[in-house]
Formats: structure tokens, sequence, C-alpha cells
């Protein structure tokens, strides 16, 4: 090889080295800033347990199993993802099999129609073209185009070979997934048995302490505090933002506002960014009854909405109304199993009480992806989602953001 040449064989390589070793290097910092603000959040969430007043709250007793059908629903979420995946991939592979099966034959076919020139009547022509004596020129012309003919076979016979390793390729990846397949299948059937008694378990737990829920959720102290608690999280969310921003952002300053009365809506004004462009546009992310509206007084008395509780069908799919990145995704006492989105500019969006949380911390969301099922956790006695849009901490009237359509 030429020494330049190789100098600039050795210099690609080289980049290309760094390359990837840069490429690795950036996941990995990203592994890293994941479970960073993984290990943040789960200290909060310590931390706010600890400073709980009260220990002996009757939902919490459904905290074990609730999050237990959460983690084994959002399983069962992935495994239909993988198998939804193989299934494509199976159905492309078949489609190449085709296709090579159609090449095979097209080829099969020329190479007999060649073979049966040659064998049948070709050599035999071949030698009295040779000794016939005619034109020189012409009997050159069919020598080479007989000798074109044989390595036109000779080539179709190697496309052959090569299309049968391909198949054989094919076929083995074919198998490999299938095997996948029933894998994923089997561990399918053994998350939805586990489900099964985790819902049977959390029914019993239901029938021993309903009453001393019903009883807690109407006193209004139980209401402030899971306000409170609410607000303390969100807070501690903004602060652990924060600390990823150059400008710190505002306190969620959420106890003043859950002491108060009356509940107003924080109007974020003008403000710029991707979300308050949406303003007006937003889908509520379940479809279902708006049992409680922004503002207006709860049921059990003594506090009033500061977000919006849609009554829906258990298992109804909860969608994000925005894009953003997952912050919260746990059970939390008074809003059971609770998912938190961060749209940046200071906007989050909280979706409550739900069935199961299919998105987990760190996860980036698109609008409308499915994040959530509806369910009635945290010893809601309805089935349906709370949730709330939140500025700088501050809850603001969802339905004034809604789209009408």
């Amino acid at each position: 090889m030429i020494p330049g040449r190789k100098l600039c064989v050795s210099a690609v390589c080289l980049a290309s080295l760094f390359a990837s070793t840069a490429f690795a290097a950036s996941v990995d910092a990203k592994k890293g800033e994941l479970q960073d603000l993984k290990g943040r959040i789960e200290a909060l969430r310590r931390d706010m347990a600890a400073a709980e007043e009260s220990k002996t709250s009757a939902a919490d007793q459904l905290r074990e199993t609730e999050s237990a059908i959460s983690n084994a629903n959002r399983r069962l979420h992935e495994l239909s993802a993988e198998r939804a995946d193989l299934k494509s991939q199976l159905a492309d592979l078949d489609a190449q099999s085709q296709r090579l099966d159609r090449q095979t034959g097209a080829q099969q076919n020329q190479l007999a129609r060649l073979l049966n020139r040659q064998f049948v009547g070709g050599d035999s022509e071949a030698l009295k073209l040779l000794l016939s004596g005619h034109d020189p020129n012409q009997s050159a012309r069919d020598k080479y185009f007989l000798t074109q003919l044989s390595r036109a076979k000779a080539d179709l016979i190697q496309q052959l070979r090569t299309v049968a390793a391909e198949k054989k390729r094919l076929a083995d990846a074919v198998r490999e997934r299938q095997t996948l397949l029933a894998e994923i299948e089997r561990r399918q059937q053994e998350g939805r048995a586990q489900l099964l008694e985790r819902k049977k378990q959390r029914l019993t737990t239901l029938a021993a302490i309903g009453d001393r829920i019903k009883a807690q959720r109407r006193e209004i102290s139980t209401l402030k505090r899971d306000e409170q608690r609410l607000a303390k999280l969100i807070e501690g969310l903004a602060r652990i933002a924060a600390t990823k921003k150059a400008a710190p952002r505002v306190g969620a300053g959420g106890t003043a506002a859950a002491k108060a009365p009356i509940v107003k809506s924080h109007d974020p004004g003008n403000v710029g960014g991707v979300f308050a462009a949406l303003r007006g546009q937003l889908r509520l992310p379940v479809k279902g009854t708006i049992a409680g509206r922004f503002g207006s007084p709860r049921a059990e008395g003594g506090a009033s909405w500061k977000g919006v509780f849609i009554r829906a069908a258990e298992g109804a799919e909860v969608k994000a109304v925005a894009g953003g990145a997952v912050v919260f995704s746990d059970w939390l006492r008074g809003f059971g199993n609770l998912l938190i989105i961060d749209h940046g500019d200071d906007f989050l969006s909280v979706y409550g009480n739900n069935e199961s949380l299919l998105a987990a911390v760190g996860a980036s969301v698109k609008g409308g992806e499915s994040v959530a099922t509806v369910g009635n956790s945290g010893g809601n006695p309805d089935s349906g989602l709370y949730f709330e849009l939140r500025h700088r901490g501050q809850p603001f009237d969802p339905l004034k953001w809604a789209s009408n359509r």
C-alpha cells in the first residue's frame, strides 16, 4: 500500500475510534444524569415520607398492592410493545423471503433456458460452427456469444447460491424471533396472573379498610395535608430542576395556597415557550365526564379542587397533554399512582389516581403518548383521573387551556 494511503487509512481509523469513544462517553454521561435524577427524586420522596405527621393513613395500606399493580401493568405494556415489534420484524422477514422466492424462480427459469440451449444443442452447434469453414469473423462472434452464455450461466449459479445463503439467514432470523415471541407470550401470561392476584389482594384490603378510608377522606385536615404534600413535592422537583439550570425556578409556595379557603387560578399570563403556545389547544388527557372543576368545592367538603377530576372507565389510556420529561412516577398518599411531566418553561402537568404508570422517571414523552391508565388508586372512591396544570408551582384552570373540539 502507498505510504500516503496508509496514513489516510490510519487517520480514518483513529477518527472512527475517537468518534465511537465520544459516543460511548456521551451515552454513559446521559445514563449517569438519569441515575442522579432518579436518586434525587427518591431522596425527596424519602424525606417527605419521614416528615409525615401521621403514619396511620388507611390509604397507605393500599400502597404496596397499588404500586405492584402499576408495575405489573407497565411490564405488560412493555411486553406488548416488544411483541408488536417482533411481529413487525417477522412480517418484514416474510416479505423478504417472498421476494427471494420470486427472485429464485426467475433465476432458475433463466438458468434452465441457458442449460437447455447449451446442453441440448449448444455444444454441437458450436462444433459445427468451428468446422464449417464459414466466415471466421462470424465464427468468432458466435464463439463470443457462446462464451457469454457460459459466463451468464456461472453468474446465475453464483446468484442462486447467494440467494440460498440469504434465505438460510432469514430462516434462522425467523426462528430466533419466533423463540423470543414465545418467551414474551409466556411472560405475558405470568404477568397477567400476577396482576389478577394483586387486584384480588387490593379488593380484600379495600373490603377491610374501606370505611376507614372514606371517613379519613371526609376530614378537612386529611385533604389539606394531601394538597400540601403535592405542593411540597412540586416545590422539591423545582429545586431539583433548578440545579440543572443557570437560573433557579420560583418556588411552589404551595403551603399557603393549600390553606386558602378559595382557590384562585394562577394565570401564567403572556409567557413564551412551546407549552404556552398550546393555550386553548390542549386536549384533556382522557375522555370522560368532568366531575370536579377547578376551584369548585370537593364533595368531601372543606377543600376546593386545584385541578379537575375526570370520571372515566378503569383501564382507559391517559395521554400526555404535551411533550416533556417525566419527573415523578410513583405512589403518593392522597393521589395514589401519580405521574408528573415537566414541559419546560416552568410548566408541569399532574396525573393522579391512576391504576398504572406506564412511563418511568427520566422518560421523554410526546404529546398524545399514553403515560398511564385510569384507576382509583390512593383511596379515591371513583374511577377517574385527577389532572392539574401548574406554572411555577402554582395551579391554574386546565379547562381554560383545553380545546373545545
